[in-house]
């Protein structure tokens, strides 16, 4: 089975901003999609299940609802106990993509769950998850995202000390010839996204940075410049 709307991600590899709407205007979302769509090149799609992070947010039938206004690629980061329950839910619903923890462990059901209904797959992890725990799953997978806050709750200062994190997953993948995207969420703005990008970072998930901004369309333009800036001195 395939998701119910099939979107192009683009190349992998390729400089990418990815708004994350936990922190638009929920009463107001379709508007909020559509200012920063411009500027964006995925939507990040925040689900929590007061679980495995204490914090609530948004299933598949939001996600269905976003999808009936805008045309691009639906990320889902999924923060949840038991993804495998609702893989599928969240195929139909729309998304293109999903994102599981390591920190629930052995994920290679869930990996082949994803796959059978057409999703792409990532594996996040906590700013305190070594890499020795997920490097199994490089060959498998399409995405790393690495935390660079504690997931639950947007807003958080970024931690710098994830980045040497980054940069090795960054060396794994090119020493490997891997075609897996490194997303990094969790404090990003213009003054971090820099560090980011040096470490190795290509996919830029930012929430308050954009969407509590005056303007968000330029808040998004201002991170990919700073983004593009640091891509080329790498």
């Amino acid at each position: 089975m395939a998701p119910l709307t099939t979107i192009d991600p683009g190349p992998v590899g390729a400089l990418r901003i990815a708004p994350s709407i936990l922190s638009a205007d929920f009463g107001e979302l379709a508007e909020a999609i559509a200012m920063v769509t411009p500027e964006a090149d995925w939507l990040h799609v925040d689900v929590m299940d007061g679980h495995f992070v204490p914090n609530i947010s948004i299933g598949p039938p939001v996600v269905q609802s976003i999808r009936k206004h805008t045309e691009l690629y639906l990320d889902c980061h999924l923060m949840i106990t038991d993804p495998g329950e609702y893989l599928e839910a969240f195929a139909k619903a729309g998304a293109q993509g999903v994102t599981v923890h390591a920190e629930i462990g052995d994920l290679d059901a869930v990996i082949d769950q994803a796959r059978s209904l057409g999703l792409r797959i990532g594996v996040a992890v906590n700013p305190d998850t070594e890499f020795s725990l997920f490097e199994r799953y490089l060959d498998q997978i399409d995405l790393v995202l690495c935390m660079t806050v504690f997931p639950g709750f947007g807003g958080q200062s970024f931690i710098h000390d994830v980045l040497p994190k980054i940069a090795q997953v960054r060396a794994a993948v090119d020493e490997r010839g891997l075609n897996v995207e490194i997303q990094v969420d969790g404090g990003i703005d213009v003054t971090t996204t820099p560090l980011v990008i040096a470490a190795g970072a290509n996919v830029l998930v930012a929430g308050s940075a954009i969407f509590t901004a005056p303007h968000p369309v330029e808040a998004a333009k201002a991170i990919r410049t700073a983004a593009q800036s640091a891509a080329g001195a790498r």
